[in-house]
């Protein structure tokens, strides 16, 4: 056995420093623009395994094989599921189906800005109710492409619109992950979350439409803007405060949907916004080929059903797929458990992150099934047959795809086995704690803890299991609400999927702008920051200053 050491130094300060280098050196190099994201990847994750086996003392074997379990867990299931929303996509662009949706789309509205809060926010927030796990960037990321939008809009965008709902993502796996490590009811958890992401689910469409076309491209759309929002965020808080936290994203974005293609109906904007790029300087416009005219005629019934038809059919496997009834028949049948050997049970999380000496599993679930990757493969598949693929054409697009998607499913591994690492290694908690150790302002820091988490693992349920339970202990040594500052994890978390390197290779990956990640990076970045400062400043008022907080606790 190896027990974890938060300050192998002997000093919290230099401690956290060194925690921080294999993080801080692969967000660097990406952002430098000079590293490609895979290279940049792979020398980040060797510069891990220098400073856990060097400083933390992970024993060498230990710290390669945490890292081959990365690898696998990086393309299962996160490479698995970009992989094949690539597949569906380039299948209803072959068969013309692509071409009706965007038809389909521009008879709702032609304004590029009422496409983005229709596809970007509230399409998005469907598929990360279903599926989660990188699903609805891929996906809105893709179709924003294929509707013309500039590489750095559909991927920064759609990157930026995936926050308010990630909390509730894949059927409320982050909430059940934070209650499985705190001990608190998920109910009650999810319930606190649905008092702060509201909030913010009324801010995220203005601030989408603001970073895309500027403030008096906003402020003239905004009836619409509001509509989206409130039809959003009264039924996050609804759902997730009376009825549970699974439903919360399907049930809040087909009613945004719905009201915004209604009001739409009765309102237009005066001007409409034509230009697909950023506004201001968007140098990745210059690599988008010239637009083609799209046609305007009106669909028929029958052709807007065959544009619709390829997503609708992933809205009903991605619902079966994230049921729990589902998942629980698929994993007793469909599954290959492997405990890795000599790291599965091997390492001992300690206190004060644990509330006693505990095992860390090593575990590689292969639960080929209920992947969300498979569903969507499954979905491409079938959708592919009611299209008219042949199977020997079918096999040919998918390798085709394959080939597209090489690099970016490398380094997609090579950030997971990152983050394996440092979650099994206590580096990430050496970060945490020093997050822990600020006293009265736990409340805006602690947050903050939960967007670092996200930022490291590229999953609010990841930094929901990471960093979940030392959020209930030092809460309860600071004398704060314990629920307060766990649901605090997981509304901070969401401001760091958009800057989570996993994330920006997913959207680099869907909109075919590789070796771009830096561009992305820089782009959100300091909307990440804002945001998530803007999450901890309402956590700290709900802690001291609003009673209005206390009443989901009694």
């Amino acid at each position: 056995m190896w027990d974890q050491h938060y300050n192998p130094l002997g000093n919290a300060a230099l401690s956290t420093i060194a925690a921080a280098v294999p993080v801080v050196t692969l967000l660097v190099l990406i952002a430098s623009g000079k590293v490609k994201a895979h290279l940049a990847a792979i020398i980040a994750l060797f510069v891990a395994n220098i400073i856990t086996i060097g400083i933390f003392t992970m024993p060498a074997n230990m710290s390669i094989r945490a890292s081959l379990l990365g690898v696998v867990i990086g393309f299962f299931p996160i490479g698995w599921i970009v992989l094949n929303v690539i597949f569906l996509y380039r299948i209803t662009v072959e068969t013309g189906r692509f071409e009706l949706l965007q038809r389909a789309i521009g008879g709702v509205t032609t304004d590029r800005r009422l496409q983005l809060l229709l596809i970007a926010f509230a399409f998005g927030a469907f598929f990360e109710g279903a599926s989660g796990f990188g699903t609805p960037v891929a996906i809105t990321g893709a179709v924003l492409i294929g509707l013309g939008f500039s590489p750095l809009a559909a991927s920064g965008l759609s990157l930026i619109a995936n926050t308010a709902p990630v909390a509730y993502g894949a059927l409320g796996t982050p909430i059940q992950g934070l209650a499985s490590v705190t001990g608190l009811d998920p109910y009650v958890l999810g319930a606190m979350v649905g008092r702060q992401l509201p909030f913010f689910s009324l801010i995220v469409p203005f601030w989408l439409i603001w970073a895309f076309a500027g403030f008096r491209g906003m402020i003239t759309i905004w009836p619409a803007i509001l509509v989206t929002g409130v039809s959003f965020a009264v039924p996050q808080f609804v759902i997730s405060n009376f009825i549970n936290p699974w439903i919360v994203d399907i049930g809040a974005s087909l009613i945004s949907m719905g009201c915004l293609i209604l009001f739409l109906r009765v309102w237009q904007p005066g001007e409409l916004w034509t230009s697909a790029a950023l506004r201001g300087r968007d140098q990745s416009a210059a690599t988008m080929a010239p637009a083609k005219p799209l046609d305007t005629a009106k669909l028929s019934q029958a052709q807007l059903w065959s544009a619709l038809l390829p997503w609708i059919i992933v809205c009903v496997v991605m619902l079966i797929w994230g049921t729990g009834a589902f998942k629980n028949w698929a994993n007793s049948i469909f599954v290959w458990k492997y405990q890795v050997p000599e790291l599965h049970n091997m390492i001992n999380k300690v206190p004060p992150v644990a509330a006693k000496p505990t095992p860390e599993a090593a575990l590689f679930d292969f639960t080929y099934l209920s992947f969300t990757g498979t569903g969507m493969l499954i979905a491409a598949v079938i959708s592919g047959f009611l299209m008219g693929f042949s199977p020997l054409k079918m096999v040919g697009e998918y390798g085709r795809t394959i080939r597209l998607c090489a690099i970016s499913l490398i380094t997609i591994s090579a950030m997971l086995a990152i983050g394996t690492l440092t979650r099994l290694s206590g580096v990430d908690a050496t970060l945490g704690l020093a997050f822990a150790a600020t006293g009265v302002l736990y409340p805006f820091f602690g947050t903050l803890l939960g967007w670092l988490g996200v930022a490291l693992t590229g999953s609010d349920t990841a930094s929901n299991v990471l960093f979940g339970n030392l959020q209930r202990i030092t809460a309860e040594q600071l004398g704060l609400s314990p629920v307060l500052m766990a649901a605090a994890n997981s509304s901070g978390g969401v401001m760091g999927k958009m800057i989570d390197a996993q994330s920006i290779v997913v959207a680099s990956t869907a909109t075919n702008w590789y070796g771009h990640e830096g561009s992305i990076l820089r782009y959100v970045f300091l909307h990440s920051i804002v945001l998530a400062c803007l999450v901890g400043v309402l956590v700290t008022l709900q802690a001291y200053v609003h009673p209005f907080t206390m009443m989901v606790l009694k």
